[in-house]
């Protein structure tokens, strides 16, 4: 297809004049891959097609949210009734009341919750609440770990131990990070060295327990008990940040994961996006019912929007939350993924390609290394150049996966057998040709 006949080619060229980039999410631009981002113009079940019409199996899923697949007949119907009732009111709803309840039934840690419209926005709530229920300022981070895009939480890792962040976006001065500590994921002796010296002060420790923009990498059990037990003792809350893994790796979400390795676990607060919006934006962050109470208008700690809740969100959410809480879902949800994982894996061996991969529930992620990375310096040790190939070898076999090195990847109920099959295969034909040098070379940016 030449770039006069290619309709994504020709949507693309159009977007850079209007839009930054020509997206309005920077890895959607495959500046990480090269070649030219894939225009959607539907999706059903487990694909999508873009604007020439091409079909992809889609393990991308909208980052997440669409763990029934697209366009699944209960939720469909659930927001098409929504939306006669109308858009948005700016006033209570009993769908609101509903879902929240929904969430604290299926969340033990959870007593309250507050309900927003992104991750983002729940994330930077989190810390504000967390920060006005202690009286105190700084807080910890993990470099790898992304909670959004607000300006205390653009930080990377300073050269040392307990290295204060410095901004990793232009836009952000320094004083606004100065209380933002970055630590290196699953390393307890610098946990510990950091609470020994500031553990008066912190007000929190946010974590991805399982963290999907560094790809896929697990906080081990011991780090993780080690946090609990941290946090407790110094006073400072444990905020979990489940955008991500909030009921795509199991129906309790990861806590529930680290409940079963550690008894009585739980964090103090939880933010949660993604899945509980089933796709339209919505997001939500609980805890126990002291600590919500902080916020206004009950409490002290401002937070507000506009759009909080929204009637045809929560509808959709609360479909997508029926559907999942069924017996057996996670069970079989949990099958396809490790299907997709271990095939994977087998056609690397078989073909001689370094390869590691990992995954729980409906989340999986995939390394160009001989062995799982713990933390983000072990990340950046992958075959980019050689992801960048085995990406557009997929692409081309009509298999999308994330357009970045560093980001996780999504199986849906929707999947079937037939579609891990033709992956895998797919897969497996991509590692031959990189094994003998032979893939085309990637597509420029």
């Amino acid at each position: 297809m030449t770039p006069s006949t290619d309709r994504n080619q020709q949507l693309f060229d159009l977007a850079r004049k209007l839009i930054p980039g020509g997206v309005n999410s920077p890895v959607r631009a495959f500046r990480a891959v090269g070649g030219t981002p894939r225009f959607v113009q539907r999706a059903q079940g487990a694909y999508f097609w873009d604007a020439n019409g091409q079909r992809y199996i889609d393990y991308i899923g909208s980052w997440g949210p669409m763990i029934l697949g697209h366009g699944h007949p209960a939720v469909l119907e659930a927001v098409q009734k929504a939306v006669v009732d109308g858009f948005s009111f700016g006033a209570p709803t009993e769908r609101e009341v509903e879902l929240a309840q929904q969430i604290i039934d299926l969340v033990p840690s959870i007593e309250m919750v507050r309900l927003v419209s992104s991750g983002t926005e729940a994330a930077m709530s989190a810390i504000r609440l967390a920060r006005g229920a202690t009286g105190r300022s700084k807080f910890i981070k993990f470099e790898g770990c992304y909670h959004g895009h607000a300006d205390a939480l653009l930080v990377k890792a300073g050269s040392g131990l307990a290295t204060f962040g410095n901004p990793t976006s232009a836009g952000v001065p320094p004083e606004v990070v100065q209380h933002t500590l970055v630590l290196e994921y699953n390393n307890i002796e610098q946990l510990e060295e950091a609470f020994s010296l500031h553990g008066p002060e912190l007000a929190c420790l946010m974590i991805e327990p399982i963290a999907g923009n560094m790809n896929f990498v697990r906080a081990s059990v011991p780090f993780m008990k080690r946090c609990r037990e941290l946090c407790t003792q110094h006073g400072a809350l444990l905020v979990f940040d489940e955008v991500m893994t909030g009921f795509r790796v199991a129906l309790g979400g990861a806590q529930s994961v680290y409940a079963r390795a550690i008894p009585g676990f739980k964090p103090d607060l939880s933010v949660m996006g993604k899945v509980i919006g089933g796709g339209m934006p919505l997001a939500a962050f609980g805890g126990p019912r002291a600590i919500m109470e902080q916020l206004a208008p009950m409490g002290p700690v401002y937070q507000a929007g506009t759009l909080s809740g929204n009637p045809v969100a929560t509808a959709c959410g609360l479909a997508t939350l029926k559907e999942i809480s069924k017996p057996g879902f996670f069970d079989a949800l949990a099958g396809k993924t490790t299907s997709l994982v271990s095939g994977l894996k087998a056609a690397a061996v078989a073909e001689g390609i370094a390869f590691c991969a990992d995954c729980e529930g409906g989340m999986f992620g995939f390394f160009l290394l001989p062995e799982l990375p713990q933390n983000y310096a072990q990340v950046m040790k992958s075959d980019s150049a050689r992801f960048n190939l085995l990406f557009h070898g997929l692409l081309d076999r009509g298999i999308y996966i994330a357009p970045a090195l560093y980001e996780a990847g999504f199986v849906s109920s929707a999947h079937s057998d037939a579609d891990i099959a033709q992956t895998v295969a797919s897969a497996r034909e991509v590692f031959a040709h990189l094994a003998a040098g032979s893939v085309a070379k990637m597509p420029d940016a």
